[in-house]
């Protein structure tokens, strides 16, 4: 009951929304009106440069003053001290692996630490499966907010708490602007130090509704080696770049194959990708991961490498990333 009346909200939010829209395109109308009424003005006055390099620079400094007045005004999710989106251009790369073992990693680090998982994908949830979460159900407290679950210490919200596991999300772009508002603002987290946010693939609505409602301390960027995935990683630092979010590194998923029974390493989706990167952009390489069967299996089970084997290298792999990121958060 609980998930359908929270269900029901996101679609009453959602044309509440329609305002939005309507608003933005008033707010194109308004730009080419003020286009046409600047430069009029600034004639008729007989004021300033009218060449057309000088036209063109004013023209850009007023749009930008008029797009910047239309966009949503960031607000602090009460409680969180650092938000950290783990993204990537494209899906496959094991970002939500990621996401899951470097927030259980961060919370190994410091008992008195406390830190916070977000799943951000609408459409495909993971977190519920690697959460060991599947089938519970999120309730809302007597302030009407939604009470995150627990497990492992993290505490973790996700579209998959509100819905059966098999039941497809069929919504357009509005709605789920709409539920990702909803999973920043109306969640009771609490008092948290960190919050891992487990992006979506791609640079649309998700990832601009995200950085634009709520102050981002930075972003981490997963890739495989192989120059398909490199490829979408620039891409999508590229965008996180343009609204201004510190990319804090990026981490090469995948990396080596290694034998089991010989050892022998395999570079199966190639090798020095993310270094490639980092010399052509300067974004700093935080570690990799290898392909591993550890890791895969205790991702489907629901019992993430860091918690279920702390000692084990590939555990230790994590540990390492999140000191470098926590660093960076810690020095900022």
């Amino acid at each position: 009951m609980a998930s359908q009346k929270l269900l029901s909200c996101l679609v009453y939010r959602a044309a509440a929304l329609l305002d939005v829209t309507v608003g933005s395109q008033k707010t194109s109308k308004l730009i080419n009106h003020h286009r046409v009424c600047y430069f009029s003005s600034d004639q008729r006055a007989g004021k300033g440069d009218t060449t057309e390099k000088s036209k063109a620079v004013r023209l850009e400094e007023h749009q930008q003053k008029l797009r910047a007045a239309s966009l949503p005004k960031q607000k602090k999710i009460p409680g969180v001290k650092h938000i950290i989106l783990v993204a990537s251009g494209k899906g496959g790369v094991g970002k939500s692996t990621t996401a899951v073992n470097l927030a259980l990693a961060t919370s190994s680090l410091d008992r008195h630490v406390k830190v916070g998982l977000l799943d951000a994908d609408i459409y495909g949830p993971s977190v519920p499966t690697m959460m060991n979460l599947d089938g519970e159900r999120a309730k809302i407290n007597h302030e009407k907010k939604i009470i995150p679950l627990n497990n492992y210490g993290l505490m973790c919200m996700s579209m998959g708490f509100l819905i059966d596991k098999n039941t497809p999300v069929v919504w357009r772009g509005l709605m789920v602007t709409s539920a990702l508002q909803q999973l920043l603002s109306d969640v009771a987290w609490g008092e948290l130090d960190y919050l891992f946010v487990d992006m979506p693939p791609g640079t649309g609505d998700a990832q601009l509704t995200i950085c634009q409602n709520v102050p981002v301390s930075g972003a981490v960027m997963v890739t495989t080696p192989q120059d398909i995935a490199l490829h979408d990683v620039r891409r999508g630092a590229e965008m996180f770049k343009k609204v201004k979010v510190p990319i804090l590194g990026v981490v090469q998923n995948m990396s080596v194959f290694l034998c089991p029974n010989c050892g022998h390493k395999t570079h199966i989706f190639g090798e020095d990708g993310a270094k490639r990167l980092s010399e052509d952009t300067g974004i700093q390489v935080l570690g990799d991961i290898p392909l591993n069967v550890t890791i895969r299996e205790t991702s489907d089970a629901g019992t993430p490498v860091t918690a279920s084997s702390p000692a084990s290298a590939e555990a230790e792999a994590y540990r390492q990333i999140a000191k470098l990121v926590v660093n960076q958060l810690s020095t900022s």
